[in-house]
């Protein structure tokens, strides 16, 4: 069994870390992206064939579709940290009983969330923004979402899990299955079947449920390096508490997301109209696209991290931290100059609406101003995830979206109206990318995560390579 994580671990540990980072990334990032095609797959049929109130309804449902995401990136990235630092430590039995755990807990949790939501759906919808107009949209589309959450929960965890042991393009073909099949089956639900956005519904779930599918067959195989078993399928309280400590800036991050969304939504619905709701709906999935590949690029880096920090070798964790940096800027930046470039052209895809297009270019440079400084906020976050540092994940996980957006999105609007809405938006990130960074310096400069240009032995200097 002692001969189970070798072949990770020495990718971890011991390649170079630019092509290591691009062979661990590089799958996030397609994998992470055409997921978040779907979405937009979705959102496009849907507001060209059922129009801007379509549109909105799915933006209205959207906040619960992020529950239950923060809930599998909760025990997916805690578990993936954990998971990554046992096999670092020569610990494969504490990495199987780590997985087992994530199983049980994420159908408890998810099966959980999706019948509380059922049971209050009416004043749910109420709460999350909607309109008398887009109520029976959102609550279409949420009928068949929440019963499927648990399929689309564990897909998300299966992915995190398996890249936790350096199997990245498994990983990604996990998110490729789902999304490629949500790509094919949203205009034979949406437009042939004339099932509107809830044939957009059925077509995630179908997929999602396809993923979940193929990882189970992937663990069941055999062709796990974890040595899984039947018997570490059981809740561990010691080793949920250590995910939850992990996962818990995740989870808070995305559960930010949902409470921001609903605030948006209901301040929006407050000094707007349903067509500026629908604009935001557009806007925030494109947002989400955008990130996606560095979100990528933060999962690849994720198990190098922790990987060489529990075995010791703090020169390859501060070598990783720069060329993921490096990376996550330079394509933010792509996006940045596409967006400034052309947002009518960008927003157009959408809809053909004039009223909702002028609206929703407008409205999309404007949140998109300061996008060029996301790609190191997350990076940051993620590196504290990675070193087991639960306390500073946390608060950057809050940063961003519970302490900056959600009181400006609640005071702006005052002053502003919905442009109010749009600013929150470029100000937080400025915010949040200055806090990331002296944060993370101060403390690689504690854990005495040097320079590689600062090594002085060979041993060292090799471990930089």
């Amino acid at each position: 069994m002692s001969s189970h994580p070798k072949q990770p671990g020495n990718i971890l540990g011991t390649r170079p870390i630019g092509p290591l980072l691009f062979q661990m990334a590089v799958p996030a990032m397609i994998a992470m992206g055409v997921n978040a095609l779907y979405n937009l797959v979705d959102t496009i049929f849907v507001g060209r064939i059922v129009g801007p109130l379509g549109i909105g309804g799915i933006a209205i449902a959207f906040p619960m579709q992020i529950i239950v995401l923060a809930v599998a990136l909760l025990i997916g990235i805690g578990s993936a940290s954990t998971i990554s630092r046992s096999l670092g430590r020569g610990e494969p039995e504490k990495a199987a009983d780590v997985l087992g755990n994530a199983v049980v807990s994420i159908v408890v949790a998810v099966v959980t969330v999706a019948a509380v939501g059922l049971a209050f759906l009416d004043p749910l919808l109420y709460a999350l923004g909607a309109t008398e107009a887009l109520r029976p949209y959102a609550r279409e589309y949420l009928t068949v979402i929440l019963p499927g959450s648990p399929f689309i929960a564990t897909a998300i965890v299966s992915n995190h899990l398996v890249r936790s042991e350096g199997k990245s393009r498994r990983a990604m073909t996990i998110m490729l299955l789902g999304a490629g099949l949500n790509i094919i089956l949203d205009p034979i639900f949406i437009y042939l079947l004339d099932m509107g956005v809830r044939g957009a519904a059925i077509a995630t779930v179908i997929s999602q449920a396809a993923s979940f599918f193929y990882a189970l067959h992937y663990y069941l195989s055999g062709k796990s390096s974890i040595p899984v078993s039947i018997s570490h399928v059981r809740f561990h309280p010691g080793i949920a508490r250590e995910v939850v400590a992990i996962g818990l800036g995740s989870f808070v991050r995305q559960a930010s997301q949902s409470l921001f969304v609903a605030v948006t939504n209901n301040a929006l619905r407050s000094v707007g109209d349903e067509i500026a709701i629908s604009a935001f709906g557009v806007i925030n999935k494109l947002l989400i696209f955008s990130l996606m590949p560095l979100i990528g690029i933060a999962q690849g880096f994720q198990p190098i991290a922790g990987y060489n920090y529990g075995a010791g070798n703090m020169l390859r964790v501060r070598k990783a931290v720069s060329i993921a940096n490096v990376a996550a800027t330079s394509i933010a930046l792509f996006y940045f100059t596409v967006i400034m470039l052309f947002p009518r052209v960008v927003f157009g895809i959408f809809t053909t609406d004039p009223a909702l297009l002028a609206v929703g270019a407008r409205a999309l440079r404007i949140v998109s101003l300061a996008i060029a400084l996301v790609g190191f906020q997350l990076v940051g976050a993620v590196f504290f995830q990675s070193v087991g540092m639960a306390g500073p994940a946390l608060v950057l996980g809050l940063l961003r979206q519970a302490i900056l957006l959600i009181p400006l999105v609640l005071i702006l609007p005052r002053f502003l109206g919905t442009l109010g809405v749009w600013w929150s938006f470029p100000i937080a990130d400025g915010i949040a990318a200055i806090v990331t960074t002296l944060w993370l310096r101060y403390e690689m400069k504690k854990l005495h995560i040097i320079d590689c240009d600062d090594a002085s032995s060979t041993e060292a200097v090799a471990g930089c390579e």
